[in-house]
């Protein structure tokens, strides 16, 4: 799971072992939930791993009561599962992946927008897909360090998407 306090980025995992993801890529944590530092920012990822770890009871109450503390708590994709589970996405508008939208609804007491990039609901911001994602977390730098720095970033990375094909299904 990728956070951040400050501009220092941690990936935290229950346990200090490496996680594989579901194509091969392994993680290795930074930390532990037990001893990770204070969050200003959580971020949920979204991925094959949420439809498991919504039913992780240690992930799921290490979320809760870390995002309790947070300024900003954030989802990419499905890691709205997660957080409708913790219970930050309860009684809020959020989006999602467009492929899980109405599995996300039928969670109940959650308002999932469509086709929209990212979502703002108090201090809970969720995003749809990856690029999305991208979209968020530069809205997410401009909040939390001005617009002047997020353009930077934007300008840095070179983000400025001019997909090859039309997205019309």
């Amino acid at each position: 799971m990728g956070i951040t306090t400050g501009l220092l980025i941690f990936n935290k995992a229950e346990r200090p072992e490496p996680v594989r993801c579901n194509k091969g890529m392994r993680v290795v944590p930074d930390c532990t939930f037990a001893d990770a530092p204070p969050l200003d920012v959580v971020l949920v990822p979204g991925g094959m791993g949420t439809r498991i770890e919504v039913e992780n009871p240690v992930l799921i109450e290490w979320l809760r009561a870390a995002g309790k503390r947070c300024t900003w708590v954030t989802s990419v994709c499905t890691g709205a599962l997660l957080l409708h589970e913790a219970g930050f996405a309860r009684g809020r508008r959020v989006t999602t992946h467009w492929a899980f939208v109405e599995t996300l609804r039928a969670r109940g007491d959650v308002t999932v927008l469509e086709r929209i990039r990212y979502v703002r609901d108090g201090n809970v911001v969720t995003s749809a897909g990856v690029s999305a994602g991208i979209d968020m977390a530069l809205w997410l730098v401009g909040q939390m360090h001005g617009e002047e720095f997020a353009r930077g970033v934007q300008r840095y990375i070179e983000y400025d998407p001019a997909p090859p094909y039309s997205a019309a299904v």
